[in-house]
């Protein structure tokens, strides 16, 4: 395995962008649009004290965004300056990540099928799991390598991902199975899917995201030999 942790936000940041990112004294501000935490959070750049805090937070309200900090594992005296103003953790995060040439498979051609951009079946199973226009967005603003994987089973559309490189790291996000289709190995297949054509395109790494209470999820990466790498929080402050 490569990928540095730092290096992991990176990858992040490139494969899943968000709308802009503004540089407000000591910290980078993500106007993600209404695409989610990952887009939308504040992150610190360089030397900072509690006093530059509200200035985060006015941006934050300027986007009209929640007050939202990305705490990475060099932002532990930042993490503790938020909990001891009323910011609360929300999504533990875990990097996952594993050497491509681990999960290519001898897949079917039709089981998890490259294109871009998404057909509009793609777009119709991406929505029934709450994955709407501002995360479609995201991933059209995605520079570099990238496709969307469209999942079959039984000759049916059933599921979608999103897979983009860079730094010869390929990202999956937005993983998404029809419920009907579930639990029968289709998420396996979809990684599997993803690592072939991470392969083709020259990477040597696959990552994911997962929210740490998702043992689905992580019973299903650890059963690919994927390993942490990584991992983050948010602070929010509610109300």
């Amino acid at each position: 395995m490569t990928v540095t942790n730092t290096g992991l936000f990176d990858i992040c940041e490139a494969t899943w962008p968000a709308a802009s990112i503004t540089r407000i004294g000591p910290w980078l501000v993500r106007d993600g649009q209404g695409a989610g935490k990952r887009v939308s959070s504040v992150t610190a750049e360089g030397n900072w004290t509690p006093t530059d805090i509200p200035q985060a937070e006015q941006a934050c309200r300027d986007l009209g965004q929640d007050l939202l900090f990305q705490i990475r594992p060099e932002d532990a005296a930042l993490d503790t300056v938020l909990a001891e103003r009323g910011y609360e953790i929300i999504d533990p995060v875990d990097f996952l990540v594993a050497p491509v040439e681990t999960l290519i498979a001898d897949l079917h051609r039709l089981a998890a099928i490259p294109c871009w951009t998404p057909l509009a079946v793609q777009t119709e199973i991406w929505a029934e799991g709450g994955i709407g226009p501002a995360r479609m967005a995201v991933m059209d603003r995605a520079a570099g390598p990238k496709t969307a994987l469209l999942g079959r089973h039984n000759d049916h559309p059933v599921a979608t991902a999103f897979v983009a490189i860079h730094d010869g790291t390929a990202m999956l996000h937005a993983l998404e199975v029809s419920p009907e289709a579930r639990r029968m190995g289709i998420g396996r297949t979809m990684m599997q899917g993803a690592a072939n054509w991470a392969a083709r395109h020259n990477a040597r790494d696959l990552a994911v995201l997962v929210v740490k209470a998702n043992k689905a999820a992580q019973t299903l990466y650890a059963g690919l030999g994927m390993t942490s790498a990584g991992a983050y929080h948010y602070r929010i402050k509610k109300g």
